[in-house]
């Protein structure tokens, strides 16, 4: 029985799923059109403000020229479909600032030249090159570099962005900037009431829109304001004409052409001597724009929990702006706002933006005249709301994210931004921004853990005798296993360590530095290195080196911190082995070394409790060959045994020279003449050979005779031998002199 193919029930709906599809972006794109069509009426007027007045409606013409280019181009080519374009207050901010100094550099040199033409010159060109500097961000990935700006000059950056919306305003609402010399120009009474007028529409919009968010509240705010404008304008008796004279309407535009209103001769007639001045500005509008991006790019990742393609986000911003300067647009990018609302109205394709394309194409073509009956004080309070609202984003709310050293840079590059110009800020603030860093990174320790040879060992399996003698003698090995990048602040504060652990522990005879997880040094920190080389020669400290990389290597080397003396192993566990072998030979030779006194005092004293005891209150040293041990005329305060080695006795000679009377090897005394009657020293005391000597001071030798007389008399005993040996020599020889 053959089988009759029906058409799925999906391939049947898939025409009326597309279309439900379609009906829903478009309907979700009503909540982000409507802002748009606010938000770029309130950047055109912030703008063309001032001297550009008259031309608003071309300023209007290029908002909606951009937003709807930017729209399109950003909803087909964005990784995220539900995507929503334009420009952005931060954009339209330094856009508004590059227009004001290209007028004030014309109205200087000529105040009657034309300024329409050159100001959408200046815009289209500096959104040409922007474009093309995110273009070539995206496609050669540098764009992520713009990640390693200090935050503090990102926020103060935009914090300073911020406060010049709210001027803006300002300067819409009363016609002129908000600077010191114009403060008594505003106390106008009836530029007061435009202002309270445009503070009462920005509250009313923080309390009904900035806490709830609903997509109808802010134009249902804005038609709220103008029809309660015109009828308090009814109500006073004041008519259109009357509300455009005293400044709280528009004047009536003139209708613009959508075609570029700049032709060549305005190339030709441009101001280039103003073009020095301009530029950095023009690296503002870039460097927005990029951060704008940036910001929004990820922004939208995390709300959504998509991964955007950052390269490809760059160059559809890149492309978007190219094709928006070509047709007399101005900078815009991907809207972090308006993309939300997009899809939380429920927008999953790209129709929705461009939807919203549509709607300002829709605006191109309105007759501006319907401005005249826009109140000033309408728009220039929702451009004092959004100054505000990002103020209290980078001002406010940023305190409790950054510390106060960051916090207080972020202020400063805001003053210095307001008082000098943007690149001014962004420089010192990166400047600012690094010493931070550096400050902030000195004071994380460059030791991640340090040890001692007591408990922490190589891996070689020793015999007892070897663990009990690195049991008692272990702490002469300390480690320190270093981290991170080692440069001035952090290379000092670990010489710092090293000096106040040489202090604290005088037993340490190996330092051993461990570089695993050292990623680089810089010169400064070679530098702090020597200082350590010195300290460790000083407290007779070996310095053993484990896991240096070549180029730190390379970086200690021409610090001249390398050298015989300094040990360089190639792991920590081959160093603690080495370490300890040396502890182990020099300690097993200072048993032996006991050993050799302990006999020599029993052979002395007579019996070994004697000889231990003596043992006891000598002072174990070793001295190296030509040392001196100790001078003529100095007050004899101690006694020499020497057990190995040999030490000079000389006496001056006149006209700077010295003469050696004698020289006493091993197993003899010295200085014991000057012990019994504390009379200067005759003659000094110079080693002729390394030696090693034992100590019998005159405290040491006081306390003895007094806690054990019979052991003091033994001693005298031996001195006395000692020197009548000394003088039957001496007469000896004066006899041989004699003959």
């Amino acid at each position: 029985m053959s089988r009759v193919a029906f058409p799925s029930a999906n391939s049947v709906s898939s025409p009326n799923v597309k279309l439900r599809q379609w009906l829903n972006d478009i309907f979700a794109s009503a909540a982000p059109a409507v802002l748009t069509v606010s938000f770029g009426l309130s950047y055109s007027v912030l703008i063309f403000s001032g001297p550009l007045v008259p031309y608003l409606p071309y300023g209007i013409a290029a908002t909606f020229t951009a937003t709807a280019i930017i729209a399109v181009v950003v909803a087909l080519g964005s990784t995220f479909p539900f995507a929503v374009g334009a420009p952005e207050t931060s954009t339209a901010a330094v856009t508004g600032i590059l227009a004001a100094s290209l007028i004030e550099h014309i109205a200087a040199a000529d105040p009657s030249a034309q300024l329409l033409g050159p100001v959408l010159l200046t815009l289209s060109a500096a959104t040409i090159i922007t474009g093309l500097v995110l273009c070539s961000m995206g496609l050669t990935r540098i764009g992520r570099a713009i990640r390693y700006v200090p935050y503090p000059v990102i926020g103060g950056f935009l914090g300073a962005t911020a406060l010049l919306i709210a001027l803006g305003g300002v300067r819409v609402i009363a016609n002129r900037p908000l600077r010191f010399d114009t403060l008594t120009s505003l106390a106008d009474p009836m530029t007061m009431y435009q202002l309270l007028a445009g503070a009462a529409l920005a509250f009313m919009i923080y309390l009904m829109w900035h806490r709830s968010r609903n997509p109808l509240a802010l134009p249902a705010i804005l038609v709220g304001g103008i029809v309660v404008a015109h009828i308090a304008f009814h109500v006073a008796g004041i008519s259109m004409e009357q509300a455009q004279a005293l400044g709280w309407t528009f004047q009536s535009p003139p209708r613009a052409s959508l075609t570029t209103p700049w032709h060549l001769s305005d190339i030709q007639n441009f101001p280039w001597q103003a073009l020095p001045g301009l530029v950095g500005n023009l690296i503002a509008v870039i460097f927005v724009t990029a951060i704008s991006t940036l910001f929004n790019t990820t922004g939208l990742e995390v709300a959504t929990g998509r991964e955007a393609n950052l390269e490809r986000e760059l160059t559809v911003a890149g492309t978007a702006n190219i094709l928006s300067g070509l047709f007399g647009g101005y900078a815009g990018c991907l809207s972090l706002s308006r993309s939300l609302l997009n899809v939380s109205g429920g927008a999953t394709g790209r129709i929705s933006g461009l939807a919203v394309a549509a709607v300002a194409v829709i605006m191109l073509v309105a007759d501006p005249a319907l401005l005249s009956y826009m109140p000033k004080f309408i728009l220039g309070g929702l451009l004092i709301y959004l100054g505000v609202d990002q103020l209290n984003r980078w001002i406010v709310e940023s305190r409790r994210r950054l510390s106060t050293l960051e916090y207080m840079s972020l202020l400063a590059i805001i003053v210095i931004i307001m008082t000098w110009g943007f690149i001014a800020g962004v420089l010192i603030g990166i400047v600012i921004g690094c010493a931070t860093f550096a400050l902030s990174a000195s004071r994380i320790s460059s030791i991640k853990f340090g040890f001692n040879g007591a408990e922490y060992r190589s891996s070689l399996d020793r015999s007892r005798h070897d663990l009990a003698l690195l049991s008692a003698h272990g702490k002469e090995i300390h480690g320190l296993n270093l981290q991170s990048y080692l440069f001035f602040g952090s290379a000092n504060r670990l010489y710092q360590h090293v000096r106040a652990l040489l202090l604290h522990h005088p037993e340490c005879r190996y330092l051993v530095f461990d570089f695993k997880l050292v990623t680089g040094i810089d010169s400064s920190a070679a530098y702090s290195f020597a200082q350590i080389r010195r300290s460790a020669l000083e407290s007779g400290v070996k310095l053993v080196l484990v896991n240096l990389p070549r180029t730190t290597e390379k970086m200690l080397r021409s610090g001249e911190f390398l050298s015989g003396d300094i040990l360089v192993m190639p792991e920590l566990d081959h160093a603690l082995e080495w370490c300890e072998n040396e502890i182990i030979a020099r300690h097993s030779g200072l048993e032996q070394e006991e050993g050799d006194l302990q006999s020599w005092f029993t052979r002395i004293l007579g019996n070994e409790h004697d000889a231990a005891e003596l043992a006891r209150r000598c002072e174990r040293i070793e001295v190296g060959a030509f040392e001196i041990i100790a001078r003529a005329g100095e007050p004899a305060d101690s006694m020499l045994f020497i057990l190995n080695g040999r030490i000079g006795v000389t006496i001056d000679a006149g006209d700077g020279r010295t003469t050696r009377v004698r020289s006493l090897g091993r197993r003899t005394t010295v200085g014991e003449m000057g012990l019994v009657s504390r009379q200067p020293r005759s003659a000094t005391i110079q080693a002729e050979i390394d030696s090693v000597l034992y100590v019998l001071r005159a405290d040491a030798f006081n306390a003895l005779t007094a806690g054990n007389p019979q052991l003091g008399q033994k001693l005298l005993t031996y001195f006395m031998s000692v020197m009548a040996e000394r003088l039957a020599f001496a007469s000896r020889m004066i006899g041989a002199l004699r003959r």
